[in-house]
């Protein structure tokens, strides 16, 4: 699994653990069949925010990774991000400020294996890890 795979699933995870408003065991170190998500899994990836992002990053890597207007990716994934913050009841700015590394580490993965944005599966897959 790749560095960036592993970060961003560490993110998820904790963003998971802050969104359920449930206790839940800390998370372990992932392993290739390890769910970072928990229980919350699919409702996370069937959230419109996920699947906004995932249009975003399409539109965004449609030329390719090397030619992706990065800031502007990034401040669309951000606006993104203060939405669903906003609709899970956290502030818009934490939400914003805890998923800020996600748009640059998401180039990294794309850039290894642009299959990734074939299709919504894929990117749940390479974002989230296996169910």
């Amino acid at each position: 699994m790749s560095p960036q795979k592993i970060s961003i699933l560490a993110v998820l995870a904790a963003l998971s653990l802050a969104t359920a408003g449930q206790a839940h065991p800390p998370a372990t170190a992932p392993t290739a069949s390890a769910n970072m998500q928990g229980a919350d899994a699919k409702a996370w990836a069937a959230d419109p925010h996920i699947h906004a992002f995932y249009d975003t990053t399409v539109a965004a890597f449609s030329h390719g990774a090397d030619k992706v207007d990065f800031p502007t990716y990034e401040q669309k994934s951000f606006a993104i991000f203060r939405d669903f913050g906003a609709s899970q009841g956290m502030p818009p700015a934490a939400m914003q400020d805890h998923l800020k590394l996600i748009p640059r580490q998401v180039l990294g993965i794309v850039k290894e294996d642009p299959k990734v944005l074939d299709t919504y599966d894929n990117f749940i897959l390479a974002v989230m890890g296996p169910d």
